[in-house]
């Protein structure tokens, strides 16, 4: 007889021979012949008022087809942040509580910040999965650790294992829409095609999508699925085909306070924002459009064209997507969801960026510094966000933006098209329940008749916290299920309330380093300022106080503290052994390898550093040593007409330094040291088999390079050099390329040993 403790579960009998045994067929869970199909497409940085339907002259047909028959969600509030949002999007609960106060990118010690999603928090596609249905991904995932998100894994917060059968898109929080560091299932690929080849991301995403449910449902045509598909767009880069370019040009000349207004009037007579709702003051910072200089308006408008013509350009390919799924007969069955992660961003900085990451280096080019690269925004040779004045025109009619707690940050558009749950009287019609993002998933459990459960995998789970409101799907009047909602974001905080009818809102503003204890709260009353322009404060402090006492009672209740207002400093990596970055700052590489996230490789930004390759070749081969970042900013090493070459690329200011003598043939040992000095400057010289060979000076020593990591032995993506043409592999024999990180002493240390040498030569 058979072992019984491998028989599990088994039904039948089993006897001596076949004939006196009862085989027995598990027969897999299925949700039933009538569960429809769930789509959740999720938009990125994209404000309230940025879709036609909700009161911009953008051209969005497509989401304002769903709406038109379907039901458009007025007074929807998410996460300051994408990462945050994301996690609360997919589990139905709070962002804290299942571990993720803010970004993937970084870990801090503590339950709230784990980087990824509490394994005590199934996903919507591993409770979904686990009834019977098929679950896709294609698009952002970013709720992994980065420093986990190369080929050498661990994969366990990858999409596959959070609950998606297949996956399609990228891990990390953005990147270039013509060059995307892409991702299938468990393993990075190249892109299947170039700008040149009229690729772009968001189509493809698109197609893999429509491709991954046509074998679904090919083959399984019974079993439903869950699509969640978070386009890259909107966030920068802005970036989109030329045609699309083209047909915005001149639209925004007008400038933000004209085009603000005039969306803030359409909204009014859309129904979108209350009748006397006020349109609130510009932002700090946002300047009258009239005061700005001629050049600075130039590329102001040229930044908001770059951003229409990405949003037009995705909301094209969500009509592509549901064109698919009508031809597949499935769009009757679907319940189909649309929104936004956060408020428009505010990373362009004042004057916005033709390089976003120059925002992130403290770097704020005027309109005189940018006039020379208009033609390129929007395009492959641009990594684009549009300015302040832009934003806060997108979140119209709010203030402040992405990060913040007031409703810029937080208060977006939801679009849901349910055909059969929705009464077709109702089609076109709108909501002004308050929800929050954590009610998503507990509204699809109810329409598709789940319960989530209380131990999924052996683990034990969380209770889901957010409200349902399906009942609003058929009733307009229904009251909010919701009506007690915290929100925190690097210490700034928020909590929104009912009291007998009348809906009040409680913020803070936070500055990095601030007294928690005694910075000022604002209040309003919502019911009737919806765009926080009447602060109440001063006038009912007991009303603030109560609110204010109230928000730590929730912060307690949902895992908020510690309040930790860090961030940018987090995203330094930890050296740490048994990890990506060991504890004495040495990595060593060799290839073949697959292209590297930059948080779990060398972090060579805003470090010195020694990068050495060992190499064999013969004379005139060349190619590409180490590559990281895209042609708009990195560092490249490598051979080219017998000569080792570093372009150090600064946002397209490009030093070249060239060895000034040719390499031998045969085994070489290249050594490039990279030194940064005092204030943004530094130096970088090279070496050839132990003797100095050339020095160039760096007047801009980036600290971010680039949201695209590094590639061994070739340069993946656009190239980062204008010397060759990507891939440009290296034609040799690389045998390792090792970097020591080095800290200020080490790097003394090693440059007094160089000095030394070049005394000797």
């Amino acid at each position: 007889m058979p072992d019984s403790t491998n028989l599990g579960a088994f039904d039948g009998t089993i006897g001596r021979t076949v004939a006196d045994s009862r085989p027995a067929f598990p027969e897999p869970r299925h949700p039933g012949v009538d569960a429809p199909n769930v789509v959740v497409v999720l938009l990125d940085d994209t404000g309230f008022a940025q879709f036609g339907c909700y009161g911009s002259d953008i051209d969005t047909p497509n989401v304002d087809a769903l709406a038109a028959d379907g039901l458009q969600f007025t007074n929807f509030h998410v996460t300051p942040l994408c990462s945050p949002t994301r996690a609360s999007l997919l589990t139905g609960r709070s962002q804290h509580a299942v571990g993720m106060r803010a970004v993937s990118n970084f870990q801090t010690g503590f339950p709230n910040q784990l980087g990824h999603i509490s394994n005590h928090a199934a996903t919507i596609a591993e409770v979904l999965g686990a009834e019977g249905y098929g679950t896709f991904c294609v698009g952002k995932w970013h709720l992994a650790p980065m420093e986990q998100c190369s080929a050498a894994g661990p994969f366990d917060q990858w999409p596959l294992a959070r609950g998606f059968d297949r996956f399609y898109g990228f891990l990390e929080g953005e990147t270039d829409q013509f060059h995307p560091e892409l991702v299938a299932d468990n393993h990075p690929i190249e892109p299947p095609a170039g700008p040149d080849d009229g690729y772009h991301v968001s189509e493809d995403l698109v197609d893999q999508l429509l491709k991954m449910l046509s074998d679904s449902k090919g083959v399984r045509p019974d079993r439903p699925f869950f699509a969640y598909v978070p386009f890259g767009a909107t966030h920068a880069p802005h970036q989109a085909p030329q045609a699309y370019l083209d047909k915005y040009r001149g639209r925004f000349d007008e400038g933000w306070d004209v085009v603000r207004r005039r969306w803030f009037e359409r909204q009014l007579e859309l129904g979108v924002i209350p009748p006397g709702t006020e349109l609130a003051p510009r932002n700090p910072g946002v300047d009258a459009w009239d005061d700005l200089p001629e050049n600075q308006q130039r590329v102001a408008a040229r930044l908001q064209e770059a951003f229409a013509a990405f949003l037009d350009h995705t909301d094209d390919q969500i009509g592509r997507l549901v064109d698919g799924l009508r031809a597949m007969g499935e769009m009757e069955n679907t319940v189909f969801v649309v929104l936004a992660d956060n408020g428009a961003s505010q990373e362009g900085g004042p004057f916005g960026v033709t390089h976003e990451m120059k925002f992130f280096n403290g770097i704020f080019d005027d309109g005189d510094a940018m006039i020379d690269q208009i033609d390129d925004i929007g395009g492959p040779h641009s990594h684009t966000n549009y300015p302040w004045g832009w934003a806060q025109c997108g979140n119209s009619p709010f203030k402040w933006y992405k990060q913040n707690t007031h409703e810029g940050g937080v208060h977006v558009p939801l679009v849901v098209h349910a055909p059969g749950l929705i009464p077709e009287d109702q089609n076109g019609t709108l909501r002004d329940q308050f929800v929050n993002v954590a009610d998503v998933v507990p509204t699809i459990y109810d329409l598709v008749g789940v319960t989530p459960p209380d131990v999924y995998r052996g683990v034990e789970q969380m209770p889901v916290t957010g409200h349902s409101f399906a009942h609003a799907l058929v009733d307009a009047d229904a009251a909010s299920t919701n009506r007690l909602q915290y929100f925190e974001m690097a210490g700034s905080r928020a909590l929104v309330a009912e009291a007998d009818g009348v809906w009040w809102k409680a913020v803070c503003k936070h500055d990095q380093g601030a007294d928690y204890d005694t910075e000022p709260w604002e209040l309003y009353r919502l019911s009737d300022d919806w765009s926080e322009c009447t602060d109440l404060a001063a006038a009912e402090p007991d009303r603030l106080a109560a609110l204010v006492d109230l928000w730590w009672a929730e912060a307690e209740r949902h895992g908020v503290l510690p309040l930790d207002d860090r961030m940018a400093e987090l995203f330094g990596v930890r050296h740490r052994d048994h990890s990506p970055h060991p504890a004495d700052m040495r990595y060593v590489y060799r290839p073949p390898m697959s292209p590297m996230p930059g948080q779990a490789s060398a972090p060579i930004g805003g470090r010195s550093f020694d990068l050495t390759a060992r190499v064999t070749r013969l004379s005139g081969q060349g190619g590409v040593i180490y590559a990281t970042g895209t042609e708009n900013s990195g560092l490249s090493v490598f051979v080219q007409d017998d000569r080792l070459v570093v372009d150090y690329n600064a946002f397209d200011q490009h030093t070249i330094l060239e060895s000034d003598v040719a390499l031998p043939a045969g085994d070489a040992e290249l050594v490039v040291r990279l030194r940064r000095r005092d204030g943004l400057t530094g130096e970088m010289s090279v070496a050839v088999d132990g003797s100095p060979a050339g020095h160039a000076v760096l007047p801009r020593y980036m600290r971010m390079m680039s949201s695209v990591g590094p590639s061994l032995a070739y340069d993946h993506g656009s190239p980062v050099s204008t010397r060759y043409a990507a891939p440009f592999p290296f034609e040799g024999t690389l045998h390792e390329v090792e970097i020591q990180i080095l800290t200020r002493q080490d790097a003394e240390a090693r440059d007094a040993e160089a000095a030394a040498e070049m005394s000797r030569q």
